[in-house]
């Protein structure tokens, strides 16, 4: 089959955050897996991006060049940049209120603040204006670029699809959800006719994607539920992301990363546990410390020899359960190590720092990764972490993040609630023998060499295509 990706065609994608943001006008890299994992697309197609102008800089950018104008990539791509500079107030309900402590929560089925009258107000005066400004922005480049697909991402943007159908039946569009998505017993928290706008804006879509078939089945039985003749025509589909596997092996012999990973074998005892994580309670950070201690007080002969290196990097420091998370880490790090660490030994290694380079060295130097989020859409540092380790490491992996589907039968796998199991399966990771160590760690890398990003993006330009062949 031929590679899809370089059938040029004309796309919008549409993202809460944008490739880049702007400090003091000059553009830099934003952050976030899905900026990374669109990069493709942008090179090898007529790419407008629709994203929120996030910080003052943003907005100045925008103000001064009219909202829509060209930008390049660090690889020299050109591709069309559009910045919506949302009402702040709305904006801070939008992100701060409904996206990221209920939607978030709620599909991580973690626990949920009371939903009261605020979040009512929350969601009219913030959620829904400012997806209605996505999708006035989207029908502006539509009538620049009649023919143009339109792919929207994640939680952020469910009811902007519905505006833009109403306005354009004949567009072809997609949404992709990089979030795990709960059975439909988990909606409950959220009055129902908020739950049926979410869905049935999805279903304003031609095609649904996810992760896993996990969440894809969990989908198609909440809109059975929820919405009046299920899904009707869209296409529901489960692609697994990929990562762009060259682009990670070229960048794991940068000097910066080089230097991280010196500072790291400074530090290490005999065997090292490693984490690369966001600050976020459905990483399940504090669940992985306990476990760590348990393990130690149980096999008092590796104390010296096992140490535990948490790489975090901060994330939604304007959340309040963000913040007091971030509280809840620090602590359960300080009580592991003043219970078990001595003069010429520190069990745990916290650093929370927005640094990547010491993220990929502590990909490359460790003996055990442990991934054991509560739920995940799919969690790529599985993937990131196995491709550039050095070790032949041992991945220790969450029943519940989604890429348990594609590489769990590699992996030690784990119910992240289960604490003592948790510490059972760190013991096993650090007793695995070294042939098999090394079988398990080159068949995930085989893995995700041949499962890529451009497998990711070419599945769903075959899923547009699909739409508009009527196949």
């Amino acid at each position: 089959m031929p590679n899809r990706t370089t059938e040029r065609r004309t796309l919008l994608v549409v993202a809460n955050r944008a490739p880049v943001t702007y400090e003091d006008g000059v553009a830099r890299r934003g952050g976030g897996g899905l900026v990374t994992a669109l990069a493709g697309l942008i090179a090898h197609h007529d790419v407008t991006w629709i994203a929120s102008a996030m910080s003052d800089d943003d907005r100045a950018i925008a103000a001064e060049r009219g909202g829509s104008f060209e930008e390049t990539t660090r690889d020299g791509h050109a591709y069309r940049l559009r910045l919506v500079a949302h009402d702040l107030p709305a904006y801070a309900l939008f992100y701060n209120v409904v996206a990221n402590p209920t939607l978030w929560f709620l599909q991580h089925r973690l626990p949920l603040r009371p939903l009261g009258p605020e979040f009512r107000e929350a969601w009219d005066k913030g959620y829904v204006p400012v997806n209605e400004a996505f999708a006035a922005a989207t029908l502006e480049e539509l009538e620049r670029q009649p023919d143009a697909a339109v792919l929207f991402h994640d939680y952020h943007l469910y009811l902007a699809p519905a505006a833009v159908r109403s306005a354009r039946p004949d567009v072809v569009s997609s949404h992709f959800i990089h979030i795990p998505w709960p059975d439909p017993d988990a909606w409950s928290p959220l009055p129902p006719d908020l739950t049926a706008a979410i869905h049935a804006g999805l279903l304003a879509n031609d095609v649904v994607g996810f992760h896993t078939d996990r969440w894809r089945r969990a989908f198609l039985a909440c809109a059975d539920r929820f919405v009046p003749g299920g899904v009707g025509s869209t296409r529901v589909v489960a692609h697994p992301i990929g990562v762009d596997a060259d682009e990670f092996e070229r960048r794991a012999d940068d000097p910066v990363v080089l230097e991280r990973q010196a500072e790291i074998d400074a530090w290490r005892p005999e065997q090292l546990i490693v984490r690369v994580d966001r600050v976020d309670p459905s990483k399940n950070v504090v669940r992985g410390f306990e476990a760590f201690g348990l393990l130690l007080d149980r096999h008092p002969e590796l104390h010296g020899r096992v140490g535990f290196l948490a790489l975090l990097a901060p994330s939604r420091e304007d959340v309040p359960e963000y913040v007091e998370y971030a509280a809840e880490i620090e602590a359960a790090a300080a009580a592991v190590n003043e219970r078990f660490a001595r003069d010429d030994w520190t069990p745990v290694e916290l650093d929370i720092a927005d640094d990547f380079p010491r993220s990929l060295a502590g990909y490359k130097e460790f003996d055990v990764l442990l991934v054991n989020a509560v739920y995940d859409g799919l969690n790529l540092v599985a993937k990131e972490a196995v491709l550039l380790n050095t070790r032949d490491g041992a991945l220790v992996l969450s029943e519940n993040a989604g890429a348990v589907e594609e590489i769990g039968e590699w992996a030690v796998t784990v119910d992240p609630f289960d604490v003592p199991g948790q510490a059972d399966a760190l013991y096993e990771a650090l007793k695995l023998p070294v042939g098999e160590r090394r079988r398990r760690a080159e068949a995930i890398r085989a893995h995700v060499r041949a499962h890529d990003i451009r497998e990711w993006i070419d599945a769903q330009l075959t899923d547009l295509d699909a739409v508009r062949s009527g196949a």
